[in-house]
């Protein structure tokens, strides 16, 4: 049963990764924004936020500035997509590959180095259940602040004004112009919060998930969330818990190397991305459930008095 237990406190911690990103990627693409670069966001943001816990020992600093290079970067690509109208999958793509060799350039110092060592967290009383607490109680607060998040996006995008906008954006911007709302500037916005919130998930990795800084240390966990967000059909709710699904997915390897099953480690490596593609084979077998739900203006470009 403990190692049960910890399966599933590995599950949430993991899926928090995912869940931060793609709850980041759908603010985009609820605007109408597809960003690709998701992979390489999340690497400069490692890099951005282990730096600054190595230099001044405060997680919620590194934290910060990884949401911080996530934004930045993010309203570099906003501006270019938005702005200039460069195509929306090859911006992307671009900022991705760029993401994965700056990354590398900026860590070469960092390969070696050693965070101070992690704070424990546990909340009182509820951490001392046998079992349940240690898998559901003592984990970092962002792994809670993860369903606050969902639960807070889910209330700004189905239940106040400024949700209902971002969604006219997002469905026709045409319309949204012609009411006197400004598309551009509210797709930036929607563009970098969602980079702040890549980031801040690619900062905990670096800094929480595993404390260490490896060149590429995201490992397509960019690419799973971008994934999320069409599984989810474009719902916070699903978005978490396929996060979870896939963060289970992830652990279930290290799981299955414990207790001893004798499956090559090259396959049990391979089990979330092959999750990933099983899962969108079979949404796409029924593109008409996909088109009902997707933003009818996801990647397009928009011109003003067109």
């Amino acid at each position: 049963m403990e190692s049960y237990a910890l399966l599933l406190g590995a599950t949430l911690n993991a899926g928090t990764v995912l869940a931060i990103a793609a709850l980041g990627l759908l603010i985009n693409e609820k605007a109408g924004i597809v960003n690709l670069g998701a992979e390489g966001l999340m690497l400069c943001a490692a890099i951005a936020g282990f730096a600054t816990v190595s230099h001044t020992g405060s997680d919620w600093l590194g934290f910060a500035a990884g949401m911080g290079a996530g934004a930045l970067l993010a309203g570099l690509f906003g501006v270019l997509v938005i702005w200039l109208n460069t195509n929306q999958y090859a911006t992307g793509l671009a900022l991705s590959l760029f993401g994965v060799g700056f990354s590398a350039f900026a860590g070469i110092n960092y390969v070696q180095a050693k965070l101070p060592e992690r704070p424990q967290f546990s909340i009182p009383l509820l951490g001392d259940i046998p079992l349940l607490g240690q898998a559901l109680f003592r984990q970092h607060p962002l792994v809670y602040g993860a369903i606050a998040l969902m639960l807070a996006l889910s209330w700004f995008l189905y239940r106040s004004r400024a949700g209902l906008v971002l969604r006219s954006v997002g469905e026709s911007p045409e319309s949204a112009h012609a009411l006197g709302y400004p598309v551009r500037r509210i797709r930036l916005g929607a563009v970098m919060v969602g980079g702040a919130l890549c980031g801040l998930a690619g900062a905990f990795i670096s800094i929480s998930y595993t404390p260490l800084w490896v060149e590429g240390m995201v490992a397509g966990r960019g690419w799973i969330a971008l994934a999320l967000t069409t599984f989810a059909t474009w719902r916070p709710a699903r978005v978490l818990l396929g996060a979870y699904l896939f963060g289970g997915v992830t652990m279930l390897q290290f799981h299955l190397q414990g207790v001893g099953v004798n499956v090559p480690s090259q396959i049990l490596s391979m089990l979330p991305y092959l999750a990933t593609v099983v899962v969108l084979a079979l949404i796409s077998r029924n593109p008409v459930w996909i088109r009902v739900n997707m933003p009818a203006s996801l990647g397009k470009p928009f011109y003003p008095g067109a």
